[in-house]
């Protein structure tokens, strides 16, 4: 083998290695607790809120624990009004918390819906927020708009 070979191939294995590493430490980041992992319902809302302040939102407002008709925050940004339903679970998000969203953002005479969420969104969810034009922000959304709040 010409030495021009080998070096071609031990490039080749220390890329592969890199990129298996890579790959790895990705997926741990992914499935680390985060800080809102450990944080209870209401906490969990004033969270939601401080960080759609940081994201430019005004007028943010969460609403009373009880009989808040599907939406836990009242926001607005750029003219537009939003209802988000705020979901701090072990578990995937299913299509009750999209349904809910859907009924608080028309209870509160909003233009957007939302479902914010330390988890992810169940398949079925997905695909009744596309069709009900509700918007999903999960884990990965909510810590790439985290600021250290």
């Amino acid at each position: 083998m010409k030495i021009d070979n080998v070096i071609y191939l031990i490039g080749l294995a220390v890329l592969l290695i890199i990129a298996l590493i890579v790959l790895a430490v990705a997926k741990i980041r992914k499935n680390r607790p985060l800080p809102m992992d450990e944080m209870e319902g209401h906490d969990f809302e004033y969270y939601c809120a401080e960080l759609l302040e940081g994201m430019g939102f005004v007028e943010v407002e969460v609403t009373k624990g009880s009989g808040d008709f599907g939406a836990d925050i009242l926001a607005e940004k750029d003219g537009i009004s939003y209802a988000v339903q705020c979901k701090c679970y072990d578990k995937p998000i299913g299509v009750r918390a999209v349904e809910e969203i859907y009924a608080g953002r028309d209870y509160y005479d909003r233009m957007v819906g939302v479902v914010m969420t330390n988890q992810y969104f169940t398949q079925p969810a997905v695909d009744m927020a596309k069709k009900l034009n509700i918007l999903l922000w999960d884990r990965d959304y909510i810590s790439a708009n985290d600021k250290e709040i």
